[in-house]
């Protein structure tokens, strides 16, 4: 597999991409990774770092489009940038899919100009894997489109349902309409009438409205809603788990007696932790495209990358994006 990675992109770019990128050839040798940015300064990196590999090259692009660009401005404008560039390689069949922890919106729409929707797709949206006591669950959309049509709703459902049951190997996934109530009667006009599509699709196991609450303990496996409302969801979730995280190290802080029962419950805690850290996934499908573009965290770490990297594999090897064209149709 051929992994185009956008190494400009991000809050800890170009060196933590770069260190990312090699630990993942490192543990993969079956991958391969196209490195995309200033050659000059990814080679400085590459000597300095001693990241040596014969499975990393650099694709030079001499600009970067900067998280503080307009969108749509950046695309225009910075032809040369990693995300663009980075892009028309994967189109012409330069690798198999394109990661990025660089401007949300810019990645989004420079996608949807260069790779293109799948036929028939109306919009492509971000999607989010959360791990939870109950197994994965996926957040669909979170971010990419601020409001959506009830038809949208019911394209999101088969896009999300058909990711999830090939990407985590489960059979007539439940999908769950994001809503204020559980009541088919609750939520906006467009809420109601996504209800009564979603319900009559024999396309997917629709299993009715979700409240917040029960995006994660509930038993939906593919959770869908409009992309402002997915992005509250995740960044509601993110602060809560940093708050309690915060809160249980200060507690365990306390004394002596506290201090003991942190040391006893140690592997236990690191084993929570790393289920609920978000650098294990990596980075976010965005779906709906004609090839593999991934969104990883704009404060993407080492480990994040090389997580992101090796789990585009699972997406790369499904029959995800031709399954979609087909129930889409």
């Amino acid at each position: 597999m051929k992994v185009i990675l956008d190494a400009f992109g991000g809050d800890n770019s170009p060196l933590e991409i770069i260190r990312g990128a090699y630990d993942a050839v490192i543990k993969d040798n079956s991958i391969e990774v196209i490195l995309c940015g200033d050659e000059n300064k990814i080679k400085d990196i590459l000597e300095k770092e001693n990241l040596i590999s014969d499975k990393l090259s650099i694709y030079d692009c001499k600009e970067v489009i900067e998280n503080t660009d307009d969108p749509i401005l950046a695309v225009k404008t910075k032809k040369e940038s990693s995300i663009i560039k980075g892009l028309e390689l994967l189109k012409d069949d330069g690798g198999d899919v394109f990661i990025s922890a660089g401007n949300t919106g810019a990645l989004f729409t420079a996608a949807n100009l260069i790779i293109k929707r799948i036929k028939g797709v109306k919009r492509s949206a971000i999607g989010v894997l959360l791990p939870t006591e109950r197994g994965i669950k996926f957040l669909f959309d979170s971010g990419a489109n601020v409001t959506l049509s009830p038809e949208y709703y019911n394209q999101l459902a088969i896009m999300g349902s058909t990711y999830y049951s090939l990407v985590m190997n489960k059979k007539s996934p439940k999908v769950g309409l994001v809503n204020i109530g559980v009541e088919e009667k609750k939520g906006t006009e467009n809420i109601i009438e996504a209800y009564k599509i979603l319900k009559d699709n024999n396309k997917i196991n629709f299993g009715g409205n979700c409240e917040a609450r029960d995006v994660l303990i509930g038993d939906f496996d593919v959770v869908i809603c409009d992309g402002f409302t997915g992005n509250i969801i995740l960044k509601t979730i993110e602060g809560t788990a940093k708050e309690l995280s915060g809160g249980i190290k200060k507690m365990f802080k306390k004394n002596i007696i506290t201090k003991i029962c942190a040391l006893i419950l140690s592997s236990g805690i690191k084993e929570f932790k790393k289920k609920f850290d978000y650098q294990e996934q990596g980075a976010a499908p965005i779906i709906g495209l004609r090839k593999p573009v991934m969104k990883a965290h704009g404060s993407s770490n080492r480990k994040a990358i090389t997580s992101a990297i090796l789990n585009s594999k699972s997406y790369v090897n499904s029959d995800t994006i031709s399954k979609i064209e087909s129930c889409i149709l």
